[in-house]
């Protein structure tokens, strides 16, 4: 992936490395759990997200992709995603940030055992200075991932 950000002249800023997070809805038996293992979630649909038809494994979002689960659905939308989760049972794995202001209250995030991590952060040009509104954002965005985690 670095490879294909350097060849486009884009660098990836990390702004924080994330334990990953089952996400369910909020009366799924997997939320009464205190971490779900893979093969807990064996039972359920595994939602994905992809942005493109033609979006590569390198790009996924989310971990395991390649992990085989008898029932799996990719969708292109997140409201659909997060829709799916609550009416289908179903579950996505991401990094446990979950805003109850966009999402509502019905979805939760379970920390998901594995030794993988997902690093976040964000793609700008290289040697280019970011925008005003741009610094502004991630400023806002760290605070909120700060007081998320009670790091603040």
């Amino acid at each position: 992936m670095r490879h294909i950000l350097a060849k486009a002249e884009l660098s990836f800023v990390p702004l924080f490395r994330a334990s990953p997070h089952v996400f369910v809805r909020r009366d799924s038996p997997l939320a009464a759990k205190e971490r779900v293992r893979l093969t807990d979630l064996l039972p359920y649909p595994r939602l994905t997200y992809e942005q493109e038809t033609d979006n590569s494994l390198y790009f996924a979002e989310e971990l395991h992709r390649m992990e085989n689960v008898p029932k799996s659905i990719i969708v292109s939308d997140r409201a659909t995603l997060f829709n799916l989760i609550i009416g289908l049972n179903g579950y996505t794995i991401s990094s446990g940030i979950l805003s109850s202001d966009l999402n509502g209250t019905e979805i939760v995030a379970v920390p998901f055992e594995s030794d993988e991590y997902m690093e976040i952060g964000y793609i700008q040009p290289q040697n280019a200075p970011l925008s005003a509104i741009s610094q502004r954002y991630l400023e806002l965005l760290e605070a909120y991932v700060a007081a998320y985690r009670g790091e603040a």
